[in-house]
């Protein structure tokens, strides 16, 4: 949600949305490799877990550089345009925290166990129905700040905390692996 907000705020509601479709496809895909157990098997082999967690970081902190950098003439990143839906697939990807939450939503309960195709469908569309509007509330909330036309700086100084609060999301979760 901190990219979708961070680029709405640095580039606007229509050229973000295409990242959030991105995220939203990655979302589902996630959802359906811990559905067919995908998730389980490759996870379990510690070095592509290693791997896999090294390359969430490196694109997180690759993001949270496009997000600080949006609009600013010292930007060492080029940020003319916001990542596409391929940039919202390789984040969901490799996004551990999609992993929990589609893990803890298909397993940690059923309320429907004589039918699991059901429950399955159900759980998907709750999800979906919640995700959503969320992910346009936020992208709609980044391109508010957007469309503010505040100065420079104090842009730059909102992309800056939309940043660290990313940096905050990559600590803990090198912290949460490591413990």
């Amino acid at each position: 949600m901190l990219t979708t907000a961070g680029f709405g705020a640095a580039y606007g509601f229509r050229p973000s949305l295409r990242y959030v479709l991105g995220l939203f496809i990655g979302t589902n895909l996630v959802l359906l490799a811990v559905v067919t157990g995908m998730a389980a098997i490759v996870l379990s082999v510690p070095w592509l877990r290693t791997l896999l967690m090294t390359a969430s970081i490196a694109y997180l902190l690759y993001l949270a550089a496009r997000i600080a950098f949006a609009g600013s003439k010292i930007a060492f990143i080029a940020a003319k345009n916001p990542p596409g839906i391929g940039g919202g697939l390789a984040l969901q990807a490799i996004n551990p925290k999609a992993y929990v939450v589609n893990t803890s939503l298909i397993s940690g309960f059923s309320f429907a166990p004589d039918n699991l195709p059901f429950e399955l469908l159900t759980k998907v569309l709750i999800m979906n129905a919640i995700w959503i509007p969320i992910h346009l509330a936020w992208l709609w909330a980044g391109t508010a700040l957007h469309e503010l036309n505040l100065n420079q700086r104090t842009q730059r100084a909102i992309n800056g905390g939309m940043a660290l609060a990313m940096l905050a999301v990559v600590a803990l979760a090198t912290w949460t692996a490591t413990t």
